[in-house]
């Protein structure tokens, strides 16, 4: 048997980090057993579904480079064969006709509430024999007796009883299907085998099996992954802070890094912490899958962030970082190799808008210093300590890190002041903050015109 597996995100939204985990645990099942990830847009609710949607979906699946081997299949293009299974469903009595309007269902629930009892359809068109009419709904005929027992790879056996399950409408009066059958009949023609999704639907398979059974199609295996908490333990919302997969992008943080994070919320492999993608599949297996809610960490991912971009190469680095500054005004084609930023910054950074902030001054004629905590620093050292470096500078036949740093020891020297006591006033003056990398490497990457300009003008009398 090949492992068919599929995500089916509704597009109705972005592609919040909840359903990237089950898109990223679905790939890797696929991908582990040599089987087929499947990519289905459940459309089928025509007034929140929108395109900007379907986009935002297929673009977070890009970023995480997740490929789908089949698909985007779409359910709006499907509709013909969904009413082909509905006329089959209601041909063999698995289905029938309720005409049975929103207000008399509403007035049976007040007055089944009002009795304590659990608020359900009461079947009476069940036996009725309606055909079909403008204002009918179809909804499927549930066994009344009988159990039906999930087998869950994450929740373990749960059985739920066929009398506490109702008739649920399959197609609205205007023909549409639902979703619960919808999904029913795609599984079944896209032969999916494991379905592995959120626990918000667990409540939903017994339903899909016995619709599955009517139509004598065999139920996939499923695993009920629990939901993602916020930090405060409550169901994760926009409160909570990023929660699309693409605002973490457009943060600066790396896809290795949402993927490793996804992968190790509510997954474990020992204490191991950070995976490559190979081992990723090697390792995954749903067994491993806590059944509990896993709380979302943030600290977690800036330090799994911070390590990608550490240890990926600076040319991959450099081309990911390029946008952010393109969007900051930097002028790339007038500084030093963006790579060799890249390789100055690499330890430090931990999110690629905060590298692309500590890189612009390398890609702008001026800096500002004017802020006061920049006046203290440059006052610590005498406007001489700063002119007299810019003439060593000019004067020195090479320009490297090395020959940088022994400049500026011996103008530190010179002057009587530690190479701490001057470096510091000359980092305000070439970069225009406090913190960059090592000095020498600074200047020397920043090039001798610009750091002979920007000292001389930290030097002028204000």
């Amino acid at each position: 048997m090949t492992i068919r597996t599929r995500f089916a995100p509704s597009p109705t939204g972005y592609l919040h980090i909840g359903g990237a985990r089950t898109a990223l645990y679905s790939w890797l099942f696929a991908r582990k057993h040599q089987g087929r990830f499947i990519l289905r847009i459940e459309d089928t609710d025509l007034e929140r579904s929108t395109p900007e949607s379907v986009a935002a979906i297929l673009e977070g699946m890009a970023f995480l480079n997740l490929d789908y081997d089949e698909g985007p299949f779409y359910q709006t293009e499907r509709f013909d064969r969904y009413r082909e299974v509905l006329s089959e469903l209601i041909a063999h009595g698995h289905a029938y006709y309720c005409t049975c309007t929103k207000a008399e269902l509403e007035e049976r629930r007040a007055a089944q509430m009002a009795r304590k009892e659990k608020p359900r359809y009461d079947r009476r068109c069940r036996e009725a024999g309606h055909g079909p009419s403008p204002e009918a709904v179809v909804r499927f005929k549930n066994p009344l007796s009988g159990e039906v027992a999930v087998d869950d790879a994450v929740k373990g056996r749960v059985v739920f009883r066929n009398d506490e399950l109702d008739d649920l409408i399959i197609a609205r009066s205007d023909g549409t299907p639902t979703y619960n059958f919808t999904v029913v009949v795609d599984d079944m023609d896209m032969g999916i085998t494991h379905v592995i999704r959120g626990d918000d639907h667990l409540n939903n398979t017994p339903r899909q099996i016995n619709m599955l059974r009517a139509l004598d199609a065999r139920p996939p295996a499923y695993a009920h992954i629990p939901m993602i908490l916020g930090e405060d333990g409550a169901r994760l919302s926009k409160r909570h802070g990023a929660v699309s997969v693409m605002q973490y992008r457009d943060e600066g943080y790396l896809p290795e890094a949402l993927i490793n994070y996804l992968m190790r919320l509510g997954w474990a492999h020992g204490d191991q912490e950070i995976f490559t993608r190979a081992e990723m599949i090697a390792l995954f297996d749903l067994k491993d899958v806590h059944a509990a809610a896993a709380a979302i960490n943030p600290k977690k991912l800036l330090w799994l962030n911070q390590h990608y971009i550490k240890t990926l190469p600076a040319a991959d680095i450099a081309e990911r970082l390029r946008p952010f500054l393109a969007e900051r005004g930097a002028d790339l084609t007038a500084g030093p190799a963006l790579t060799d930023v890249v390789l100055a910054l690499q330890e430090r950074a931990k999110t690629l808008i905060e590298m692309a902030e500590h890189a612009l001054f390398f890609y702008r004629q001026e800096v500002a210093i004017g802020d006061p905590k920049n006046q203290a620093i440059l006052a610590s050292a005498p406007r001489a300590a700063l002119e007299a470096l810019a003439a060593a500078f000019t004067a020195q036949p090479a320009w490297t890190r090395e020959t940088v740093h022994a400049t500026l020891e011996a103008v530190a020297e010179g002057q009587g002041l530690t190479f701490g006591k001057l470096a510091q006033p000359v980092r305000i003056a070439v970069t225009g903050t406090s913190i960059s990398p090592p000095i020498d490497v600074t200047c020397a990457l920043l090039g001798r015109e610009r750091c002979v300009t920007r000292l001389k003008s930290a030097a002028a009398p204000r």
